[in-house]
């Protein structure tokens, strides 16, 4: 993990049990800047979903692939979370919506529209493999 005063960067190999590195990356970010109580919850959940997206979709669980993660703030506190796997992609516009009745049953595409509602902008870019996320603070 590399820290600097407004930036951090994680590569991690695509196991499950890296997901905790999300939660020392928002501690190291609550510490350095003031981030109330329920933007630090949509951050854990946006980014938690991204994450692991990256890890079982993305990379397929292999563990020989790694999953980046840079966040940064800027000087008019936007946090910007980019999560990147080495995956195959996916048409980030062929999601189906989880709210419409014929989809409720369906497991997919929750991630990806709580990501769209939670945070304040959701860009899918390199063929779905990377995935901006920002937030106000």
């Amino acid at each position: 993990m590399l820290i600097e005063t407004e930036k951090i960067t994680l590569q991690f190999p695509s196991e499950p049990e890296n997901f905790k590195l999300l939660y020392a990356l928002l501690e190291q970010f609550r510490k350095q800047f003031v981030i109330h109580d329920d933007v630090a919850a949509n951050i854990e959940l946006v980014v938690g979903e991204a994450i692991n997206n990256a890890i079982i979709h993305g990379n397929k669980g292999d563990v020989s692939k790694m999953v980046a993660i840079n966040a940064e703030v800027s000087t008019d506190n936007i946090l910007t979370v980019t999560v990147q796997d080495e995956g195959d992609g996916f048409d980030y516009n062929r999601i189906a919506d989880p709210t419409l009745p014929e989809n409720i049953e369906n497991p997919t595409g929750r991630g990806v529209f709580l990501m769209k509602q939670l945070a304040d902008l959701v860009i899918f870019s390199n063929n779905g493999n990377t995935i901006e996320m920002q937030f106000k603070l």
